[in-house]
């Protein structure tokens, strides 16, 4: 009943308005630009210099010179810019871009994020990702409810290496669409077909739930 990976990113492309500036991490949140309404035009970021990121190329037009932060071949949009990773970095430093959305291993009702490291496992290195937890105005977190061996990733306190503190906030798995509020967790929406039972049993952290929760929306 949980959903799948694009109707996962369906449901996160929902969260992006007209005219925003976002960064989305690799992995899933690469699948969010193919379900983003038409009336909606945002400009795409990549950490290793370019702003107007466009969709995946078709195979055989492929050009090795345009590569994303996570080094997938890319294309680029009418009006794109390159620049330096000293600038790129300025830009998520400086606030300048209004949304990221990334992946996760972990998530605190604090809004705590571990997402680059699993120990004793390899690793390409952290990414832009400490950066984008603390300079984008808005992180979203994309990502399957639970892990593969089945233990819950929203938890009560992160046991991996942290990505950043307190920079969550909102959660969309394959099970629900969830706030991190003053008071820790909020259940918003649920996937359909999947009840707010099913949730909390998937969910180790504490759930608060208002009087209503609707089905999630995807489209």
């Amino acid at each position: 009943m949980t959903l799948t990976r694009d109707q996962l990113a369906a449901r996160v492309a929902l969260e992006l308005e007209d005219g925003q500036y976002v960064n989305l991490g690799i992995g899933m949140p690469t699948l969010v630009p193919n379900f983003v309404p038409d009336d909606v035009h945002v400009v795409l970021h990549s950490e290793n210099g370019i702003l107007g990121v466009g969709p995946y190329p078709f195979e055989g037009e492929e050009d090795p010179d345009l590569i994303n932060a996570g080094k997938e071949t890319v294309t680029i949009l009418p009006g794109a810019s390159f620049f330096d990773s000293s600038m790129s970095f300025g830009m998520i430093r400086g606030q300048h871009l209004d949304v990221a959305v990334l992946g996760a291993m972990q998530v605190n009702p604090r809004g705590d994020l571990a997402n680059w490291l699993i120990p004793g496992k390899m690793v390409n290195g952290m990414g832009g990702a400490m950066d984008l937890v603390h300079g984008a105005k808005r992180v979203i977190i994309m990502m399957e409810h639970v892990a593969r061996d089945g233990s819950p990733k929203l938890v009560a306190e992160c046991t991996l290496p942290l990505t950043g503190r307190a920079c969550v906030d909102r959660v969309v798995t394959d099970l629900a669409v969830i706030d991190v509020t003053p008071d820790g967790f909020t259940l918003r929406e649920t996937a359909p077909g999947v009840t707010v039972d099913d949730v909390l049993a998937a969910t180790e952290a504490p759930l608060t739930l208002p009087d209503a929760v609707p089905d999630m929306a995807l489209s």
